[in-house]
């Protein structure tokens, strides 16, 4: 074993789990509860209807943000994918505005986890946090950061990847934004 090989095992050894936020929905709000609940993450995700690049600006002052477009954005109008896959602590994240509508999953949807094969896959429009599995890949709305809409709370999420396991975290927001 070389010096490098050393080192990467060390460094693999003292690696602190892996905390990305995860927001949805904003629609054109930034909640400054965001910057509490976000306060050191590592990452975020954004998973559409983001309703105004300002709210991208500010999350990039807390983290690296990786963003997907949804239905208010106009999709690719926006500058930003309409879905993307990354790979986060080892494991593959996909981020896709619209998974379920009418409380189902939809065929377009069903076609993406089948083709992608995904440990996680974050998704919005609805404004209901979910947590589901299907199969062996993480389904998980964070709800909607922006306005109060449906009689639906408000919230966010955390995602934490550490030892191999990934926990999800639903955080709820008050009513109105801080």
């Amino acid at each position: 074993m070389d010096a490098i090989d050393a080192m990467d095992i060390r460094g693999a050894m003292t690696k602190q789990a892996l905390r990305i936020g995860v927001i949805a929905d904003t629609h054109g709000l930034f909640d400054r509860a965001i910057l509490r609940h976000f306060h050191g993450v590592d990452q975020i995700l954004h998973a559409g209807d983001i309703g105004d690049r300002s709210v991208i600006t500010q999350l990039e002052r807390l983290a690296p943000v990786t963003a997907v477009s949804g239905n208010v954005d106009r999709y690719e109008e926006s500058g930003y994918p309409p879905e993307t896959v990354l790979e986060l602590g080892g494991r593959r994240i996909a981020l896709r505005h619209i998974l379920y509508q009418g409380g189902k999953l939809t065929k377009e949807g069903r076609a993406f986890l089948d083709r992608e094969r995904l440990d996680v896959c974050i998704f919005g429009h609805t404004h209901q946090p979910k947590v589901e599995w299907d199969g062996a890949t993480l389904l998980f709305n964070p709800g909607s950061a922006g306005p109060r809409r449906f009689k639906l709370p408000r919230g966010l999420g955390i995602l934490t990847i550490a030892n191999g396991m990934i926990t999800p975290t639903h955080i709820v927001l008050g009513d109105r934004s801080e």
